[in-house]
């Protein structure tokens, strides 16, 4: 990666391989025409933040290079020194998934970091726990009503009894009945709600609140004991005040536990970015991405997803599975959503959103190539379907929607201690059950979201820090999160986002 300069007083762009004919441009507001730079290269035009400037003269239907890959053809002659806008690109075609290698890319071994902890919960079936959490899950949208006001309640008169116990989480969701429970895609749904009631961060104290005559009945979640119906109680202060001595019960076992020192390598962690710009691939993702690899070093989990910001830079990970196997997985789910997509008359022109495209994305491959830099260089050890729990160590790819909410909702399900979230336009999203590492792209969203951003990755573009060192930074801070150490502003604040179900199953 090259910056064109270091201070902040002058024209800086970035370029990001040597083959690349685009470059973007790294100050503030932007640059207006005129503007120099050391190498020779003047602007033509105003030029914002973000946004790719022509390195030489392009020619109509010649290959727009960024990352050292085609993000684009010209479709008309673009001047060098000129905005490389949207309107002027036309998108390649994705990699085709059967003519793919599968496997086979030698990756040179990192030595394990060795020495590293955190202090967590031990549960009784060998997970481990970073938050000591009373999670009350629902099995159906029509009891959230009830269940919101009894946690109140509980949060205001019972929780200060028990201060080690640091919250509780109302599981709501928009699932449960209307819908056809028994076509084949409603697995992921289901599945999905049965992996999130056992998360690691409850502590093993399962409580689930139903109706009764919902489609997706309570016990697919939990056993008898843990379970209470609504339509079995006599009105609504009998339904609050059973839910309030069902929580007590379990608020006294949880105020109970206590942290011990575990291995870093208990941990899971997911990796996600919403809120991308141009900046994200070249200074947030590929620190995360420096991260992932030190904690894939010191045997952690670690997920990255979102399968349409992977589709188009797929080519740059099929290789990179341990065998042909894991590669044969990941192109499986890469087909399934191209038929998902393909159902709903949709295609990948529906991302990147207006936020992304002002922040200086053109397309969904240029915003791929960067997103896939989360995944660090570590080797691809497997693949967790929608919903399912990750089994094993290593860096897996998590199959998810690119949405913020639904990505979180399915890396929940999968087992994930905590989020890391890279964002360069920003965004407030949180997790109730889990802690959101926010990691900012520039430092103008620091400065203007300063307590938001637990992790600042813009010093990167403008040559203060280095990809390593911010990764070093944030790998230190997730275990001090993970510990109890340091608080994410997210979690300081208390805010968080509803659990988002991935359903492509029919609603009735």
């Amino acid at each position: 990666m090259t910056t064109q300069a270091k201070r902040n007083d002058v024209p800086l762009y970035i370029k990001v391989h040597e083959h690349d004919n685009v470059a973007i441009i790294v100050n503030a507001g932007g640059l207006k025409e005129g503007a120099g730079f050391s190498c020779g290269l003047e602007l033509i035009e105003f030029i914002p933040q973000g946004h790719k400037v022509a390195l030489r003269d392009l020619e109509q239907d010649q290959p727009i290079i960024r990352y050292g890959e085609t993000i684009g053809y010209a479709k008309t002659v673009i001047k060098k020194g000129s905005w490389v806008k949207e309107s002027l690109i036309s998108m390649p075609t994705p990699p085709e998934l059967d003519q793919l290698p599968l496997a086979g890319q030698t990756i040179e071994p990192f030595p394990p970091l060795e020495g590293y902890t955190f202090e967590g919960y031990r549960n009784q079936d060998g997970t481990v726990g970073i938050k000591n959490v009373l999670g009350i899950t629902t099995s159906v949208q029509c009891v959230t009503g009830v269940l919101d006001y009894a946690v109140k309640k509980i949060k205001q008169e019972l929780l200060p009894k028990y201060p080690n116990v640091h919250d509780v989480v109302a599981l709501n969701h928009n699932y449960g009945c209307g819908v056809a429970i028994q076509a084949p895609d409603a697995v992921i749904p289901i599945r999905t709600i049965q992996n999130i009631a056992t998360h690691p961060n409850f502590g093993g104290e399962v409580m689930v609140v139903g109706l009764g005559c919902e489609k997706l009945q309570p016990d697919r979640l939990a056993d008898q004991d843990d379970i209470l119906s609504l339509q079995d109680q006599q009105g609504f202060t009998a339904m609050v005040a059973t839910i309030i001595e069902m929580a007590e019960e379990r608020l006294e076992r949880l105020n109970k536990r206590e942290r011990e020192t575990f291995p870093a390598s208990e941990l899971v962690v997911g990796l996600q970015c919403g809120g991308s710009d141009a900046f994200s691939g070249v200074t947030a993702n590929p620190a995360i991405g420096y991260a992932a690899d030190l904690l894939v070093r010191a045997g952690a989990t670690v997920m990255f997803s979102e399968v349409t910001e992977v589709r188009d830079a797929v080519h740059l990970l099929t290789p990179r599975a341990v065998n042909e196997e894991v590669g044969r997985s990941l192109i499986k789910e890469m087909k399934w959503y191209d038929h998902y997509l393909q159902k709903g008359e949709a295609d990948r022109s529906a991302n990147p959103s207006p936020g992304n495209k002002k922040g200086g994305l053109a397309n969904v491959v240029e915003k791929s190539l960067g997103s896939v830099a989360k995944s660090g260089t570590s080797p691809i050890a497997g693949v967790v379907p929608p919903g399912e729990k990750a089994t094993q160590k290593g860096l897996l790819f998590a199959a998810t929607p690119a949405s913020d909410f639904v990505c979180g909702t399915l890396q929940l399900a999968a087992g994930m201690h905590l989020q890391v979230f890279a964002t360069g336009r920003g965004t407030p999203y949180g997790l109730a059950m889990a802690p959101v590492v926010k990691v900012s792209t520039r430092n103008a969203l620091l400065e203007q979201w300063n307590d938001l951003i637990d992790i600042n990755a813009g010093t990167i573009a403008t040559g203060e820090a280095t990809i390593e060192e911010v990764g070093w930074e944030l790998f230190h801070f997730i275990l001090d999160v993970a510990s109890g150490r340091k608080q994410t502003w997210a979690d300081r604040w208390g805010i968080s986002n509803e659990l988002s179900l991935f359903n492509p199953a029919p609603i009735t």
